[in-house]
């Protein structure tokens, strides 16, 4: 479980105010299908991501590295706990690779999926407070002083646009909204798919489409967070210090079937892996929401380093993760309560008033014709 708190809060003359938010992640036993101790056979991340980065280096630095892999017994395929995955563990080859390709690997110490994550925070976010124009209400400024990224080939995919994903500008339409993501490296849009309610409350559904991953063949505008493989996965290796790391919805869903028949037990649906939000369009605040994404590893034969056993390079999953919540309790009551059933009330109460005004308007109208 995920919890976030922001510090550093600073308001600004121009109608803007900065935040940094830092994130702590939990282990949650109660919610899972086992425990941390539980061990799995999983990729050598570590190596075959590595052999992937060194693949054009000189031959020198890779017959140096195989020689230091045969001599540290290090293989495809490893045997580690949940916990240590997650949290991270020692390994020799770190300090090799530190030492033979300095700057290769962005880490000292510990490798582990969500090592870096703990304590951490998305970056200094600065948007806008709304006070001048209230239609530009927690649309980012800036993010790290930046207007604009510069990891993708293109202006419009290094644009920053929309807000923090947080809250959205009030008396929404029904077409499109916007946020940047930093664990993703871009801006990314989500369509409204439908109107519906939770507990009560009116919504607007949005959903993610299908070209937000899609490779520049399929989608032109994409082409500019290429190169690309299949559609479905996007290179994300520029923003993660060159690491083979694609992005992708869980279980490739939507996603070229190439991908998803590579790797067995795949089975993606809409229901599962889908991700959607569902915000109260009045005020552009989330109600609903779930948020699912994957991260895979590109791995591949690499002479003379890695051998995998398989003909052709194939995108592995690694991990899929979900950030989902609603408003409920007594938030949710008193949401309800200003948002939804005290307009309804005065909604009815201005035909009963109107109701109730028609016969003494009609009465006043017959005393003043009697009178004269």
């Amino acid at each position: 479980r995920e919890f976030r708190h922001k510090t550093n809060i600073t308001f600004h003359d121009n109608g803007t105010v900065s935040f940094l938010e830092y994130r702590r992640l939990f282990f949650r036993p109660e919610l899972s299908a086992g425990s941390e101790d539980d061990y799995l056979v999983v990729p050598n991340i570590l190596l075959m991501g590595a052999a992937v980065m060194v693949e054009n280096l000189p031959n020198l630095v890779k017959l140096l590295l195989s020689g230091a892999l045969a001599g540290l017994k290090q293989e495809a395929f490893m045997n580690r706990t949940v916990g240590e995955l997650m949290w991270g563990y020692e390994d020799p080859l770190i300090e090799t690779l530190n030492m033979l390709v300095p700057g290769l690997i962005p880490f000292k110490g510990k490798f582990g999926l969500f090592v870096e994550f703990n304590d951490s925070h998305s970056g200094l976010f600065t948007v806008n407070t709304g006070v001048q124009d209230i239609s530009r209400v927690h649309m980012v400024d800036s993010w790290n002083g930046l207007r604009n990224v510069k990891y993708w080939r293109s202006n419009e995919c290094n644009m920053i646009n929309g807000t923090s994903g947080e809250m959205w500008p009030p008396f929404m339409s029904p077409t499109s909204l916007e946020f940047y993501s930093p664990d993703a490296c871009r801006s990314m849009k989500l369509v409204y798919e439908q109107s519906g309610q939770f507990k009560g409350v009116p919504t607007y559904r949005f959903v993610a489409p299908k070209t937000l991953f899609a490779n520049g063949t399929d989608y032109p505008p994409n082409e500019g967070f290429c190169p690309c493989l299949q559609s479905g996965v996007q290179n994300v290796s520029s923003c993660r210090f060159n690491a083979p790391m694609f992005l992708s919805h869980p279980h490739f869903y939507n996603a070229d079937p190439f991908l998803v028949n590579a790797v067995d037990g795949l089975h993606p649906s809409k229901e599962q892996h889908a991700l959607f939000l569902d915000v109260h369009p009045m005020t552009g605040i989330p109600m609903n929401c779930s948020i699912k994404l994957q991260l895979n590893l590109y791995i591949k034969q690499v002479p003379g380093i890695l051998q995998t056993g398989k003909t052709k390079p194939v995108v592995l999953p690694l991990l899929w993760f979900a950030e989902s919540g609603s408003i409920e309790g007594s938030v949710l009551n008193q949401f309800y309560t200003n948002l939804v059933l005290i307009p309804s009330v005065l909604d009815y109460l201005q035909y009963i008033f109107l109701g109730l005004s028609i016969p003494l308007i009609i009465t006043a109208a017959l005393l003043m014709a009697t009178s004269k």
